[in-house]
């Protein structure tokens, strides 16, 4: 098993897994669409992407955007997208993707690494608890579509 930083030459591997974890949040299957999403953020660097591979067969990914906090006057990071395929779940993948993404928050000096998930999506709160997030219980999450 493999893990590294995703390039173009594995935009067709994380674009499947990528259409696939919209689905799992009741997104409509398009997997055009979410190919040209990971082209955009592989071409303009505004994301960091980490993929599990495993004898060529992709397993998961996890997207990660910049941010930074005020408050501390550090960057922070934005574990936005995790998923790993239903068939290599409970091998360990989406932790060592999380580990990935702490390695990438302590190379750039980073002060936090934060993430949401549904409320429904246990076994991801039980894995995000057993690494040692916090539940934010301190403030409210507010969102304005516009």
């Amino acid at each position: 098993m493999e893990i590294y930083q995703a390039s173009m030459a594995d935009l067709e591997g994380v674009s499947a897994l990528f259409n696939l974890y919209r689905i799992f949040y009741k997104q409509a299957p398009d997997l055009e669409a979410a190919a040209e999403y990971i082209k955009e953020r592989l071409e303009k660097r505004d994301s960091v992407i980490y993929v599990v591979k495993k004898e060529g067969k992709y397993l998961g990914f996890t997207q990660l955007y910049p941010t930074f906090s005020s408050i501390s006057m550090k960057r922070a990071w934005i574990l936005n997208d995790l998923y790993v395929d239903a068939e290599a779940r409970n091998l360990g993948i989406g932790e060592k993707l999380i580990d990935k993404a702490k390695e990438l928050a302590a190379e750039t000096g980073a002060v936090s690494l934060s993430l949401s998930t549904a409320p429904d999506n246990f076994s991801a709160q039980r894995l995000y608890e057993k690494i040692g997030f916090k539940r934010d219980e301190q403030f409210y999450h507010y969102e304005l579509s516009v």
